[in-house]
């Protein structure tokens, strides 16, 4: 539950210094915000590719620009130019770079704890709930709407879904075509972003299902893999239109939430032992 609190950048939780730049991190329970300085020169292909061992940056970025200018490069081949005051979103997959003599500074929220921090290997695993959501029959929806229309409202419900998972405080890992895997630090927030997915789906008119389970996951580069992972798939599976399904494990994690469930039974998860007791939001 969110709660009053107020931190400086002046006493940060966490300095991180990386190559031609600087860190400094505020914690506020679940969320971290962070102040960055970028010196003229720095450019992540060269200072901070080595340490993300990927091709290019897999964060997503959304943050406030103080002063100096930044160049962005998106896989696809769009660019972009970021001065100072403004308010900028940046996706996976790009190229970024410092213009001019100035430094870029700037305080991000959406990816200050992934910033400068090197890959876990896939022997390392963490505690994380993972959501699953996908359209429900947007093979019939194609072929009613067609080719074109379909389009534009895929690219409306992806812009949507990522919007309220940025409210959230999610982690975009991976769409799925007509869907997203998002990991979350806590299950509330999970749950409460799937069931504000669900309403934002339906006001595009489309129904969408989601599946949450919350367990050790397996950090692999940019994505996540393991039993909890299959889980949360598996249980997203089963949900009904504009149905959140959670395991049983979400709904003792969120107990003093105000949340409330109704059970659904248990099920058997194809690949996962045992049976499973399942809860509907309600």
């Amino acid at each position: 539950m969110a709660r009053l609190q107020a931190k400086s950048f002046d006493d940060p939780d966490e300095r991180r210094a990386v190559a031609r730049a600087s860190l400094r991190l505020v914690h506020l329970d679940e969320v971290a915000v962070g102040h960055g300085v970028w010196e003229p020169g720095w450019r992540w292909s060269v200072d901070l590719k080595p340490v993300a061992g990927t091709a290019s940056c897999q964060n997503h970025h959304l943050g406030y620009a103080l002063s100096g200018v930044l160049e962005v490069l998106t896989d696809a081949g769009e660019g972009l130019v970021i001065p100072a005051g403004s308010v900028y979103e940046i996706p996976p997959g790009h190229d970024a770079w410092v213009v001019g003599d100035e430094p870029f500074v700037t305080v991000e929220w959406t990816s200050s704890r992934l910033v400068g921090v090197a890959p876990e290997g896939p022997d390392e695993r963490v505690l994380a709930t993972v959501l699953f959501t996908d359209i429900v029959d947007s093979t019939a929806t194609l072929e009613r709407l067609g080719d074109r229309a379909w389009r534009e409202l895929l690219l409306a419900h992806n812009h949507r879904m990522r919007e309220v998972l940025a409210a959230f405080r999610g982690r975009e890992v991976a769409t799925t075509g007509d869907g997203f895997l998002v990991v979350f630090d806590g299950a509330t927030n999970a749950v409460r972003c799937g069931a504000a997915m669900v309403k934002a789906a339906q006001d595009l008119g489309v129904q969408i299902r989601v599946g949450i389970h919350t367990g050790e996951v397996e950090l692999i580069g940019d994505d996540v893999g393991g039993m909890a992972v299959n889980i949360g798939a598996r249980i997203g599976a089963l949900a009904d239109a504009g149905e959140l399904l959670v395991s049983s494990t979400v709904r003792e994690l969120v107990v003093g939430s105000g949340l409330e469930f109704d059970d659904r039974g248990p099920h058997t998860l194809k690949g996962a032992p045992g049976e499973w007791r399942l809860f509907a939001v309600a």
